[in-house]
C-alpha cells in the first residue's frame, strides 16, 4: 500500500465509535473467540487511570487507521517503595494498513510524547515479535517481575529515560482497568455488527506467549 500522509492526533469524542471499531477489527478472533479490546478502549476512557493526552490516532485521507491508548501503571520494590510508570493497550492498527509503517510513526511519536510528560518507563505485555524493535527488553534484564518474582515472557519494559532501571528488583502493578467484567463486553459487543467467533492458529500462539516464563 502507497504511504500517504499520516496525521497524528489526540482522540476525539467525535472518534470513539471509530476507534472502537477499530480495535474490534484488528484483535477479531486473533487472540480468542471475538475480541474485548474495543470494550476495554470504551471503559478506560473513563478510568482514573486513563492519560488522555497520551490517547492519540493515525488519520490517513481523514480515516482513523490506528490508535494507542495508555495507562498509569507501578512499581514497587521489596520495601514497598512505589514509582509511577504508564503501560499501553489497547493499541491496534487497521489489518489493510498493518506494515506500511503507521504503527512505528504512532509507537515513537507517543514515546517522544511520554517523555516530553516526564514518564520514565514503559511495561507492557506483548508480543515480543512486534515490539522489540521498538526498543524493548524482557522483563528479566531489568529485573521487573510479578508477585511471587515470576518473570513472563510476554511482559516486556521500555526504558523513556536511560539508567531508569539500576538493577533494583520491582514488581510490576497494572491498572485496575484491565480487570474486565466479560459479560458487560459481551453486552457492549451486540451494539456492533455481527461477526462470527472462531478458533484459528494465532490463538495458540497467543496462549504459548502469554503462559511462558522466563526462569
Amino acid at each position: 500500500m502507497e504511504m500517504k500522509k499520516v496525521i497524528i492526533r489526540n482522540e476525539t469524542e467525535q472518534d470513539y465509535r471509530a476507534v472502537e471499531e477499530l480495535h474490534r477489527r484488528a484483535f477479531w478472533n486473533l487472540s480468542a473467540p471475538g475480541c474485548n479490546e474495543h470494550y476495554l478502549a470504551h471503559i478506560l476512557r473513563m478510568h482514573k487511570d486513563f492519560i488522555p493526552e497520551l490517547d492519540l490516532v493515525c488519520e490517513q485521507d481523514g480515516i482513523v487507521v490506528a490508535n494507542v491508548m495508555y495507562s498509569k501503571s507501578w512499581l514497587t520494590d521489596e520495601q514497598e517503595n512505589k514509582k509511577e510508570i504508564i503501560t499501553f493497550g489497547p493499541v491496534s492498527v487497521d489489518p489493510s494498513y498493518q506494515r506500511t509503517g503507521i504503527g512505528k510513526k504512532m509507537l515513537t511519536a507517543s514515546f517522544e510524547k511520554a517523555i516530553r510528560l516526564g514518564y520514565k518507563a514503559i511495561v507492557i505485555y506483548g508480543n515480543p515479535d512486534n515490539y522489540v524493535a521498538r526498543g524493548f527488553k524482557s522483563c528479566k534484564k531489568y529485573n521487573v517481575c510479578l508477585e511471587g518474582n515470576v518473570f513472563p515472557a510476554a511482559m516486556l519494559v521500555k526504558e523513556l529515560v536511560p539508567g531508569f532501571f539500576d538493577g533494583t528488583r520491582y514488581f510490576y502493578h497494572e491498572s485496575s482497568a484491565f480487570e474486565l467484567n466479560e459479560q458487560e463486553a459481551e453486552l457492549f459487543d451486540r451494539t456492533f455488527p455481527y461477526r462470527e467467533k472462531q478458533i484459528q492458529p494465532s490463538q495458540e500462539e497467543f496462549y504459548i506467549h502469554s503462559h511462558s516464563v522466563i526462569q
